[in-house]
């Protein structure tokens, strides 16, 4: 990346940005801003060594195509790259139907070579979190306050003024909300959101198995929701793994985590079959309630909305992250264009093209993943038949489905230049 001359900010000092939460969204926006030579502030209620165990968090994202090259322009990659499965096809059924969506990434030819890339990546979030804080100490530009707590945020005319629970006192031309769902920023900025509970909670574990997954991604919807095997690296002892993600009634969820190992791993067998072989729970379970958010506006006066604090999906297409990464790449790009132009990078003009440039692709995909889980959680018999003949359909056109495929890898529409794999 090109740099802009900046001098590094001191804790309790002045900077240019100051985002609010220290997440896998938040950090990576601060790499992003700090490698062009922005001067960061991230801070965050989480102590780092807490968020980075094991225990912490025990989900695997999925990172699509064009989000791992977000990643890799932000110098990230060669941390997580031997922690990362590459995802070579995703198979999609519905139950027990004989009729199927199967995507193969050789069916995918990007760039002037033509290579055919994994259609993205399974990376254990623990290695993600722990890769981000090990890259943020190594930048002199960023400086991550954890665990911190902001009290207050004051968006002046030509600043923003933060007041933390220890008196320190920060500023900075820009505000950047990544602190999740419930965002404290977004609401003292006044801006409303779209949202409402599913009747589903999401259940996450990993598991080992007999049969290697070949780096498939199986994708089951049952009648409570999608249940997902996401394939993961095999264990330093040969171990094959994989991630599941298990959509679930929001009462039955807990009665599911009381289950023994056995017990669980049978529920397992039953939802997903044979086709890995004998399997085994590796490892704690966790469950989380699931719900769609989006809010009314990204933006207000000095402040961007990134991440969760934008919105929040389902995780059925295992697009949440990717969605946060895009913002990433967008809103970096929209402030050091900004910034090197010598124009205020906290200006309605700055944050207004971020706006308008991630808002359409936002709200797509919280329509898509609102709606297919609304059309494969119901077992009627006219549904239920014209879904798996649209699955079938889908997966008999070919030009139709490197389109959905170029979608699901995130190389579709108005790209920013780190999904294309450009500096900025």
């Amino acid at each position: 990346m090109s740099e802009i001359s900046a001098k590094p900010t001191a804790p309790g000092g002045s900077g240019d940005v100051l985002v609010v939460g220290g997440g896998l969204v938040g950090l990576s926006l601060a790499l992003a801003l700090g490698g062009a030579g922005l001067r960061v502030t991230v801070v965050d209620r989480e102590r780092p060594a807490a968020a980075a165990d094991d225990r912490f968090d025990g989900r695997a994202s999925a990172i699509a195509w064009g989000s791992s090259r977000v990643l890799r322009a932000v110098g990230l990659w060669q941390a997580l790259d031997r922690h990362a499965q590459p995802i070579r096809d995703i198979r999609v059924s519905d139950g027990d139907s004989r009729l199927f969506l199967h995507y193969d990434h050789r069916e995918v030819r990007l760039g002037d070579a033509g290579e055919a890339p994994p259609l993205g990546y399974i990376v254990e979030n623990r290695f993600i979190r722990r890769a981000l804080y090990a890259a943020v100490a190594a930048r002199p530009e960023i400086t991550l306050l954890a665990p911190a707590e902001l009290l207050k945020l004051d968006r002046e005319a030509g600043h923003v003024s933060a007041t933390l629970a220890d008196g320190r006192r920060l500023r900075a031309a820009l505000a950047i909300a990544c602190d999740g769902a419930e965002s404290p920023q977004r609401a003292a900025a006044g801006i409303g959101v779209v949202r409402w509970r599913y009747e589903q909670a999401g259940i996450v574990c990993s598991i080992s198995h007999q049969e290697p997954h070949h780096g498939v991604a199986h994708e089951r919807f049952l009648g409570a929701g999608p249940f997902a095997v996401l394939p993961l690296p095999d264990g330093e002892d040969g171990t094959h793994r994989s991630s599941i993600v298990w959509t679930e009634r929001a009462d039955l969820a807990p009665a599911m985590l009381k289950l023994s190992d056995g017990e669980f791993a049978a529920e397992i067998e039953q939802r997903f079959g044979p086709h890995l072989g004998r399997i085994a729970v590796a490892g704690p379970r966790w469950s989380y309630p699931l719900g769609l958010l989006h809010a009314e506006r990204y933006v207000a006066h000095r402040l961007a909305l990134a991440g969760d604090a934008a919105h929040r999906i389902h995780p059925i297409a295992g697009q949440g992250l990717n969605l946060g990464l895009r913002d990433v790449a967008s809103l970096a790009e929209c402030i050091v264009d900004a910034a090197r132009l010598g124009l205020d990078i906290g200006s309605a003009g700055a944050l207004e093209r971020y706006e308008r440039w991630r808002r359409v692709d936002s709200l797509m995909l919280v329509g898509v993943t609102d709606g297919l889980n609304r059309l494969f959680s119901t077992d009627l018999a006219p549904v239920r038949l014209a879904r798996d003949i649209g699955l079938g359909v889908v997966n008999a056109l070919p030009p139709l489905k490197r389109l959905f495929m170029r979608h699901a890898m995130g190389m579709v529409g108005d790209l920013p230049r780190l999904v294309r794999g450009e500096a900025l």
